[in-house]
This record gives C-alpha cells, structure tokens and sequence, in this order.
C-alpha cells in the first residue's frame, strides 16, 4: 500500500492534481420502489414524460419494461432476439428505444451491438466492432442527431469514448473509433458492491430530451455535462457537476425527466427508483469550458485517440492499481454471461 501511495505521489507530480468535479447540493429523494421480480437487474431507464422504460442487465431475450409513475410494470415490449449483455438504454426524439448489447466482462466478445427497437415494436441489429481489441461497456449516449458514443467500464478508472466510423449497418458490423477517454475522480460516496473502487467505474449514461445535458454514473455518484452546441465530445472536457447517489445496492441505470430531474435506479428487486430535481439547470449553469482543456477537435484527435479530453485524475490510477485484481471483473456480476 505504502508503494501504491509513492506511485500516486508520482503521478501528481508529473501529471498535476485531478480537475475537480464540483459537487451538487441536492439530494436523490424515492420516488417509488420497484418491486416487480421480473426487474431484478434495472441497468438501463429512459424517460418519455409520461412513462419510465426500463432494461434488466443480461437475459436471454429482448424485454423493455414499461413502467406508471408508481413503478408498477404496465406492459413489457418484447422480441425473440437474443442478445449477449444488454447494459444501457437511450431513446431518440422519434420514440425508438436504442439498448446497447454492449456488455462483456470475459472480454471475449468479436462484436457489440446496438438493438433499435421502433415505436412500431420492429427490432433492428446493429454489430459493431472495436479499433483496439474488446471493452465491457455499461453506458450508452446518442447525441442530437443520432449518433451513438459508447463509454467503457474500466478497472483502472479510464473510461474510453467510441462512436461508430460512419452510419450504422445492420447486421453489420460497423466499425467503432475511439474519440476520446477520460478519468473519475474517487469519492467517499458510500454504495455499490466493491466499495470506493465503485466510485471510478462508469456504469450508465443518460441524455436530457434536447440533449443540452449529458450525463454519466458510477456506482455512486452522477456527472453531467452541458451540451450547448450538441457536442458531446467538447462537452466531455468541461468540468462535470457532480451529484452523490449514496446508498445504491448497485447503481447502474440513469435517465432525465424532460424537466430536468435526474432519475437512478439500482439492481435488486425493491430497489428505490430516486429523483434529483432541477440537476439539469445545474449542469447549463455549470457550463463554462474548463481552462485546463483544449478544444472538441484537439479531443478526437487526428488520428481519434482522445488525448484532449479532461483527466480526473491521476490518483485515481494509483489507487486501482493498489488494489492489484481486487476481485475480479466477474464479481460485479452474480453470474456469467454467455
């Protein structure tokens, strides 16, 4: 621990303290709890207004969940389709639900995919592969025109930008380009299942209805991020609000209401689905480009390696490293995927 410590020591010094992340003052207060056991594993939630849709991480076969304002189940949108891991939800202006089949802790898999179910209930398979070898990716962001960028979960607190290299193919696959990554900051945020570490893994991802707020979870807390000019990478640079989400089982699922309330659910059946009201104001008010940080073209980068986008920080590396294999990827999940 004492070498962990010189190491991040190092990292400060070569590298400088971490960008912070200014913490927010309002508190997540229960909505409901959702108690259907059909829901053991709530990893994705979307907003329309009027109803919550919401995903179970995994399975066997494509099922949404469409949820009253109470949490109870009203009816559940289906498809024989079976995916790998589903682990995130969005949905685009026109109705159609996007699940990102995106999963993959053994790190096995050729391909990923994007499963765009229509308002119809038409579902459309789009496989897609990485530039550089497999990632476990738990959140999914689409941006005002419908491009989708995908952010990986990593051990070691970086989480990686993808986005398709040109319009989606289906089945495909269509080729991912990495365009940018960026670091979380460790809170003492308590929840999730493995302690601190929860607080640098990114776990889901959500998007205002006009997409002018992006934001991202970990198992503790959210981030969110102004999007003035619906660009999502320059968004990434700026400074984050930050939001504690303290005491999730496992804090994977993140959606906006289209007044701006932030919604978050965890896994487990009786879990509370929770209420940040008025985040979004405070992400537009917290707009301001970052000084530390270079423009939306420095952070794709000419050949797309994201070199420009915000890291926070340093330590955080250090501190993941000192926790050497920890427990396993495996043990985020209380069962193997296929």
């Amino acid at each position: 621990m004492r070498g962990a410590v010189a190491v991040a020591a190092v990292l400060v010094a070569v590298f400088g303290g971490p960008v912070p992340a200014s913490a927010a003052e309002p508190t997540a207060e229960t909505l409901c709890k959702i108690s259907d056991p059909r829901i053991n594993e709530l990893s994705g939630l979307v907003s329309d207004g009027r109803r919550w849709y919401g995903i179970n991480d995994g399975g066997s076969k494509v099922q949404v969940f469409v949820l009253g304002r109470d949490c109870k189940v009203q009816k559940v949108l289906n498809d024989r389709t079976d995916p790998f891991d589903v682990e995130d939800l969005a949905r685009t202006p026109d109705g159609t639900l996007w699940l990102s089949d995106t999963g993959d802790n053994k790190k096995d898999r050729l391909t990923v995919a994007l499963l765009e179910l229509s308002p119809a209930g038409k579902l459309t398979v789009h496989r897609m592969t990485y530039p550089d070898g497999q990632h476990d990716t738990e959140a999914l962001l689409m941006d005002k025109s419908g491009t989708p960028y995908l952010i990986t979960k990593d051990i070691l607190g970086e989480a990686k930008v993808y986005r398709p290299s040109g319009p989606l193919g289906s089945p495909g696959p269509t080729n991912l380009v990495k365009v940018g990554s960026l670091k979380i900051e460790a809170t003492d945020t308590p929840g999730g299942p493995v302690g601190s570490i929860g607080s640098l893994l990114v776990t889901g991802a959500a998007s205002t209805a006009d997409g002018s707020v992006i934001a991202l979870r970990t198992y503790t807390d959210a981030y969110l991020y102004a999007v003035p000019d619906g660009d999502i990478l320059a968004a990434l640079q700026r400074t984050p609000v930050r939001i504690p989400l303290p005491g999730e089982k496992q804090g994977e699922a993140l959606a906006f209401e289209p007044d701006g309330t932030l919604l978050s659910g965890s896994e487990g059946v009786g879990q509370p689905l929770r209420a940040v009201r008025g985040a979004a104001a405070l992400a537009a008010k917290s707009g301001a480009p970052s000084s530390t940080t270079g423009t939306a073209a420095e952070a794709s980068g000419a050949a797309g390696d994201g070199a420009g986008l915000p890291i926070l920080p340093a330590a955080g590396i250090a501190l993941v490293v000192a926790a050497g294999g920890w427990f396993g990827i495996s043990r985020l999940r209380r069962r193997s995927r296929r």
